[in-house]
């Protein structure tokens, strides 16, 4: 047996049917869920428990990545759109105009993602725009959390049920 022969084996190559791309899956929706806007989840909830300056370092590390974001988003934004675009018409193509598997994962983990950071800008912008301390930004990162796990459970909804489709007629196929 050659060489990538054995690595075909030991590795499945099809996604749906790869543990590591399910690992992968929870993990990123696990991490996007818990870093809103770049500030991790729990120190909202230790902000709003001893305030003072817990509250005081999330009002700053919220302002941080806040501008920081709306800055690349403001110089850069159109471009990020453009090869956004670019690049998901191209898995989309790929993945379900030719039926490439590892095309139809990476759409399946990237568009939902996009939809996260069209919902970040909003909530960037209303940080900038007055909803930057106390319970104003309290409440808006734990909306955009919640709405941020919303899409999470659909993604990994819609992606088990595709995979266990790709999966079911690939063995009938065989």
């Amino acid at each position: 047996m050659d060489w990538y022969g054995t690595v075909f084996e030991v590795i499945d190559m099809r996604s749906f049917s790869n543990l590591w791309f399910w690992i992968a899956l929870a993990v990123l929706w696990s991490s996007v869920s818990h870093w809103v806007l770049g500030v991790p989840f729990d120190m909202v909830g230790r902000a709003r428990r001893l305030g003072g300056q817990a509250a005081q370092d999330l009002e700053d590390l919220a302002r941080i990545n806040t501008n920081r974001f709306l800055f690349i988003m403001d110089e850069a934004g159109l471009w990020i759109v453009a090869l956004g675009s670019a690049f998901l018409t191209g898995l989309a193509l790929l993945g379900f105009a030719y039926d490439v598997e590892m095309a139809q994962a990476l759409f399946l983990l990237a568009f939902p993602l996009t939809i996260v950071g069209l919902l970040s800008v909003a909530s960037a912008r209303r940080i900038q725009q007055g909803e930057n301390s106390g319970e104003a930004l309290w409440r808006r990162m734990r909306i955009h959390r919640t709405i941020t796990q919303f899409i999470g459970m659909v993604s990994i909804f819609v992606t088990a049920l595709w995979g266990m489709f790709q999966n079911l007629s690939a063995h009938v196929l065989l």
